[in-house]
């Protein structure tokens, strides 16, 4: 990346588009703290977190997904959301079984059904479609109860109808929560997204509202190969 400046407003949906090797992956790398910059610093709510482990960020309210989904296949979806819940708590390397009653059983119960998985909640992750183990991922990210959700392409590989779930499921997450969003269908992107960012090549190319970007013909040229910078 080069000379990136990227300022998102508390409780704004921005979409990161671009072409493959722009580098909104890596963007997203350094803002979790998976890449360390070179230069430059990170601010989280106003704090500098350019230093600071990915974990640390998480407990400061950073949540992500990746591309490709990191979920216990052979565990139920109400297991993998209560493991969420549970791996952002004191004790929770504990071994102890939880009860029915445990309150992180009832968060899990809650996730499944704030993300439309409550009917299949019991369901072996393995067995559900890649729609619903999309849905599920967004559901453990939540689990950490986010200030700032960060989502890598949810929408790649699925169905149109799964798509059309999808971009529902993100309309109604809290708006207080501040959404980041890679994607390159461009219809989810432009449904979800108060602002679009697009990157070519390691920089900021462009940058507005979906309608403005949409009719952009920078924007245009880059997304049909014929835009170089």
């Amino acid at each position: 990346m080069k000379d990136v400046t990227l300022s998102i407003a508390r409780g704004d949906r921005r979409a990161i588009l671009g072409p493959n090797g722009a580098g909104k992956t890596t963007l997203f790398n350094v803002i979790a703290g998976d890449y360390k910059p070179t230069a430059g610093r990170i601010l989280f709510f106003g704090e500098d977190v350019t230093v600071l482990a990915p974990r640390l960020r998480v407990r400061k309210g950073l949540a992500r997904t990746y591309q490709t989904a990191l979920l216990f296949t052979g565990l139920s979806v109400v297991d993998n959301l209560f493991l969420a819940v549970r791996g952002v708590r004191r004790r929770r390397m504990s071994m102890v079984r939880p009860r029915r009653t445990d309150a992180g059983v009832a968060a899990a119960r809650d996730l499944a059904e704030r993300v439309g998985l409550g009917p299949v909640q019991r369901a072996t992750v393995g067995a559900l479609s890649h729609g619903q183990q999309r849905q599920l991922e967004i559901g453990m990210a939540l689990a950490s109860n986010p200030r700032m959700l960060m989502l890598d392409e949810p929408a790649a590989g699925l169905s149109p109808g799964e798509r059309g779930t999808l971009t529902q499921l993100l309309l109604q997450l809290d708006p207080e929560i501040t959404v980041l969003l890679i994607e390159h269908d461009m219809d989810v992107a432009f449904s979800v997204a108060h602002q679009v960012t697009v990157m070519h090549e390691g920089r900021i190319i462009a940058d507005g509202s979906p309608e403005r970007m949409r009719e952009d013909p920078v924007v245009q040229a880059v997304y049909l190969g014929e835009h170089s910078v």
